[in-house]
């Protein structure tokens, strides 16, 4: 019997984080959402990362009210809540009593699957979420982050996945967000984790920065991967995911039965075509092979941005130098994953660095508040380890911290309430907890999301090549603001 693999879907969300800055609209889903649920996914992808704060910062639209109205279009599979742990859906900790209200708002606004993860791999950071969401009975896949480095070994992995069998996850995804892995790496990785998974799915969730996603996937499921997470065609590729119709037929014809009808999927494909035609967005390209990538593992969508950025600092030219730089602040530092926050961090650290040289300065005469923090051990516990002396100086001779973060925080709700209340709903006091005044009644103030999209008004024109990521994606206030 040929073994059956299943898909996981990741449009509505990951694929236009990394290829539309994350600019998709409720609106945009309505026509598209119905026909990935008639496909036969395990599960959907929706909201979390970027795509919350996006939805606050830049769209007006109420996340909360985003799970509500997709809940009404998606009715035969789950829908997936994305989170950074105990940091949700910011670059901060919440104190525990936010994350499990946070758990329960996510059941009741329809939300079935949870899959957290810890920027760091500490564990310790996913006991609150993780156990918060299975009291709310929802399914939890939590994420055990893959770098390249001299410490993130199998053993490492293996260490980590034990940890989170232990809280109880249904099952484990393993989140490469920059696409590091290769086909020579899948083939160790995955059979040592699966040999302490036993029956327990493992999910692959890996860009194509590389240009190599489409086949380490196939390769991962060669040696034991469950669960694949790809993206309709046309928002896949680039910075974003492998492309679901083309892992289904190569699937396929390597032996293995995936249930997925992929004729709703080309309908969702065209119509995005059409969206991203009309909205003058890109579309995924093909990437080429840079061995550099590895060295700096920066995700795409964030190279692009930080150009432009650079080019705002007077900086224009020294893309590359920045980048190499940054590869050894993360040397320097014991090896930090570059996702969000820490990707922000280590290149705001670079740009620092580089920016003090041109001054006659030493590296680390100017350190973020954020990377004091990290070397001190205040986001959870650090793979590699940091020169003392470097400590010394980054942290100013502070005391290293080493009980779980989200201990560290005093409950927040009654404070909230207090403070900022009365509140409508326990929704409204999340987005208090996550947001400022400003952004908050901005968002309150723009009303009801608007469901309506033209489809099919609007002549077809020719498809727009390339990336062309926004400037104020998410995340990145947060380096212009650290330089200045």
């Amino acid at each position: 019997m040929n073994r059956s693999i299943r898909l996981v879907d990741v449009t509505l969300r990951d694929a236009h984080q990394c290829l539309w800055a994350t600019r998709m609209t409720t609106g945009m889903m309505q026509d598209i959402a119905p026909r990935l649920d008639r496909a036969g996914f395990e599960a959907i992808d929706l909201v979390g990362g970027a795509v919350f704060d996006v939805c606050v910062r830049y769209l007006h639209e109420d996340p909360w009210e985003r799970m509500r109205i997709l809940n009404s279009w998606v009715t035969e599979t789950p829908l997936i809540i994305h989170t950074r742990g105990q940091s949700l859906f910011t670059f901060e900790f919440f104190p525990d009593d936010i994350v499990e209200l946070a758990a329960e708002r996510f059941a009741a606004n329809g939300m079935r699957y949870h899959t957290p993860y810890d920027a760091l791999n500490d564990m310790r950071n996913l006991e609150i979420p993780i156990r918060a969401a299975k009291k709310h009975g929802i399914h939890v896949v939590g994420g055990v982050v893959f770098t390249y480095s001299p410490v993130h070994t199998d053993d490492y992995y293996v260490k980590k996945a034990k940890e989170l069998i232990a809280l109880g996850v249904d099952g484990i995804f393993l989140k490469d967000a920059s696409g590091l892995l290769r086909p020579e790496r899948v083939a160790t990785l995955v059979p040592a984790l699966k040999k302490v998974m036993g029956k327990m799915p493992l999910q692959i969730h890996t860009h194509c920065n590389s240009g190599l996603a489409p086949y380490v996937v196939l390769q991962a499921v060669e040696h034991g991967v469950d669960v694949v997470h790809t993206a309709t065609s046309t928002l896949a590729n680039g910075v974003s995911h492998s492309p679901t119709e083309t892992v289904a037929r190569n699937l396929r014809r390597r032996g293995f039965d995936v249930e997925i009808d992929l004729g709703p999927i080309e309908e969702a494909a065209e119509r995005l075509a059409f969206i991203a035609a009309a909205e003058d967005k890109p579309v995924g390209e093909v990437k080429e092979y840079d061995e550099f990538h590895f060295c700096h593992q920066c995700p795409g969508g964030m190279v692009s941005n930080l150009a432009y950025q650079l080019e705002t600092m007077g900086l224009d030219g020294r893309l590359n130098e920045i980048l190499e730089e940054a590869w050894h602040v993360r040397e320097d530092l014991g090896y930090p994953i570059i996702v969000s926050p820490f990707a922000q961090y280590i290149v705001t650290q670079a740009i620092l660095n580089v920016m003090g040289r041109d001054q006659g300065r030493e590296r680390y005469d100017s350190v973020p508040d954020e990377v004091r923090l990290y070397v001190r051990g205040g986001y959870g516990e650090i793979a590699g380890n940091i020169d003392e002396n470097l400590y010394d100086k980054i942290t100013r001779g502070a005391e290293p911290i080493t009980e779980r973060p989200g201990a560290r925080l005093a409950p927040a709700i009654k404070r909230l309430r207090d403070s900022r209340g009365p509140f409508d709903s326990d929704d409204d006091l999340l987005l208090a907890a996550f947001y400022g005044e400003r952004e908050y009644g901005a968002l309150k103030q723009a009303g009801p999301i608007d469901t309506n999209y033209p489809l099919g008004e609007t002549p077809l024109l020719t498809l727009i090549k390339g990336i062309a990521a926004k400037p104020d994606i998410s995340g990145f206030h947060y380096i212009e603001k650290a330089v200045r």
